[in-house]
Formats: structure tokens, sequence, C-alpha cells
């Protein structure tokens, strides 16, 4: 039971409720603790992956003939929201999942699928997207990274920046240009075995405002060779349409990853204001606590409802692009004003490390920023007045 009461959503079945017992009790159990490990380390040890991989939590929406669990991105959601519960935000594991594995399954070919797939629901390969660089972030056609055809292959040169999992990935999903003068026609993506090129090499590991225990690197590519079947598909050109058709799926991952954190978050706080004290009465008796709560508890019941209903939309296939922005938008807004909010109640020691708010408090900024700013979220809806 959460802050948030509501009955259950229509695209959760079942077995989407056991799994969700089921996970948010496998990394509660398994990585307590993990957490402060994981931010002064600055990443997630290489055994959880391999370890959430084998309690069959990675790939879940893969079919099962490429080792996935055969699920929907409900699964996927389902996944994300017990991680966020359990306070593991910094694991990447919902970016490998949900965002760099379905490039494979819906653009790969045959040979693609079998040869990554299986290997990322395994965690012998984790995966990451490689978009952003050092001048071009939201706006994709201005990636400068090029891939140069080179007799039977490919030969790759460029710097990327931002990259989430990007000390550990050794699969990248790599957004780059073969043909400059074709503007968004000239983009392709190819997929890089970073374990099997010479050329390639990872630059530091970025020292952030929040997601500490995550590993965002910036990676540089120096004449890297590749096979022509390291293109995603079958064609060059392709990649800004395939960039297009999945960025849907990534916002409204965003979106879930917020709404997650804004249960905790009020989980927290409403347990602490009931025990902390202030001139003789919890602090929970005090009209401002009660009215800022209210106000949170109501906003994230209406996010809530709009996430779900985002999420049956995804996988009866029609959830489109403005939908999608303005889930992401909204819901990070609003993560960040309620976090904030929370961390107020908490006076003080809401600013203390020791507090699981305060880290809420620097991780939610750049949920914001990533997967498209919510800027340019919102170019996207007004284009659809």
């Amino acid at each position: 039971m959460t802050a948030i009461d509501l009955p259950r959503p229509n695209w959760m079945s079942e077995d989407h409720a056991i799994l969700a017992d089921a996970a948010l009790k496998f990394f509660e159990t398994e990585f307590a603790g993990k957490a402060d490990e994981w931010e002064k380390a600055g990443m997630v040890e290489r055994s959880a992956w391999e370890k959430t991989g084998e309690a069959g939590l990675l790939c879940a929406a893969m079919p099962e003939e490429y080792g996935g669990a055969g699920g929907t991105f409900a699964h996927e959601a389902v996944i994300t929201h017990a991680l966020g519960m359990a306070g593991l935000d910094s694991f990447g594991i919902a970016l490998h999942s949900a965002i760099v594995a379905p490039y494979i399954l819906h653009f790969g070919t045959e040979e693609q699928k079998q040869r990554w797939l299986p290997k990322l629901a395994t965690g012998e390969l984790i995966g990451a997207i490689a978009m952003t660089e050092p001048g071009a972030g939201s706006d994709l056609q201005g990636v400068r990274t090029s891939a140069k055809k080179d007799g039977n292959g490919y030969v790759i040169d460029g710097q990327k920046t931002f990259i989430t999992n990007g000390q550990h990935a050794n699969l990248i999903v790599l957004v780059t240009k073969t043909d400059p003068s074709a503007g968004a026609k000239g983009v392709s993506l190819f997929v890089v075995e970073t374990d099997e090129v010479e050329g390639f090499r990872r630059g530091r590991n970025l020292d952030k405002v929040g997601l500490k225990g995550n590993d965002t690197s910036e990676l540089f590519f120096d004449g890297v060779r590749v096979p022509a079947d390291s293109l995603l598909g079958t064609e060059e050109g392709q990649g800004f349409a395939q960039l297009m058709t999945e960025l849907p799926q990534e916002r409204l991952l965003v979106a879930v990853q917020g709404i997650a954190m804004i249960e905790r978050a009020l989980d927290i706080t409403i347990g602490y204001t009931k025990e902390r004290k202030a001139f003789g009465k919890p602090i929970l008796e005090f009209q401002n606590t009660q009215f800022t709560l209210a106000e949170a508890k109501t906003e994230a019941t209406i996010a809530r409802v709009f996430v779900d209903h985002c999420i049956e939309r995804l996988v009866a296939g029609n959830l489109d692009t403005v939908t999608a922005s303005m889930a992401k938008y909204w819901v990070t807004d609003l993560q960040c004003k309620i976090v904030d909010d929370c961390l107020q109640l908490h006076g003080g020691y809401g600013y203390m490390d020791e507090y699981p708010i305060s880290r809420m408090f620097r991780d939610a900024r750049v949920q914001r920023i990533y997967a498209g700013t919510n800027e340019i979220m919102k170019v996207l809806i007004a284009r659809s007045l």
C-alpha cells in the first residue's frame, strides 16, 4: 500500500501484480544498502546486472525465442516502478531493457536479434544508446559522428557524451551520419560491440549533480571499424525514423520512473511527519503539513492515472508522440516539485545525505533534461495545436 490509493489499472493483470511484488522483494533483498555503495563507487557492480538477469528481470518484454520473458512494455513498467520504489534509481536496467533492446527487436535482422538479445537478457551484454554529443543534444539531426563505408564494413569517427551505463556498456546503439548532406535521411544506427573493436575508448565517468551511482560517460570512436552487419537493419538512412518510432516509449519510461519516485517520496515523508514532533505534537498535525501533502497526493494520483492511461495505449500500439511528450514533461516537472516539497517537510534533516529524500532531490532533476528536454516536449506538443 502506497500513498496513492487507486484500483488496479486496466493494463495490469494478476501476473503483472505478482511480478510487481516479486521484483520489489528482489530489489529490496538482493541490493539492500547498495545505493550508498553504488554512489560512492560511481557505478553499479557488474555482478548486480548478472544477478538481475538470472532473476529474469532483464529484457522482460523480449520474446522467449530471444531469451526474454515474452512480456510487453507493461512488464518493463512494473519492473521499473519496483526499482524506483526500492530506491535504486541509479541502476540503469530500464534503459538497457526497455530502450536499447527494443531497437534491436523492432529494427534488427533475424541474425542480429539472435546474436544480441539473449546476451542482453542475461546481462552478459550491457546496453547503452549513444545519441548526445558535445554539440548536439535534443537536435538529433545535428550529430556529427560519422560512419563511412569502407570495403565490407564501415569506419566510425566521433564523440558522444552523457551516455548512461557508459563505463559498463559493451553493446552500444550508436547514432551516426552515413550521409551528412542528407539531413534526417542521412542518419543511421549502428550496434557496436565494444569488446570486438579497436579504436573505441571510454572517457571519464562524469561527476553529476545526482544519479551518482550510475556510470555516465564520454565515449570516443577513433577510426572504429565495424562489419556491415553492425548497421541496425538492412539499409542506411533509416536511423532518424527508427529513433522517432522508439522515443515515445523512452519518454513514457521516464514518466514511470517519475511516478515511482513521487510515490516513494510521499511514503517516506508521511512516515517522517508522523514521527517527527515540533511544539509537542507530530508535524503531520499542523495544517501546513496536511495541506502540502494533500496537494501532493492529489497531483500524484492525477499523474498516476495519466501514466496508466499511457501504458495502456502503448501496449495497445497507439501511444502517439504528443501524448508521450505530455507525460514526460508534466510528470517530471511534478516529480521535482513534490520531492522538493517533501524535502522541505523534513526540515534540516532533508538536506542531509543520510536521509533518502536528499538523494531523491538530486536524482530527480535530470528527469527534466534527458530523453529530450521538457522544453522540447512542449515544442512537440505545440505542433499539435
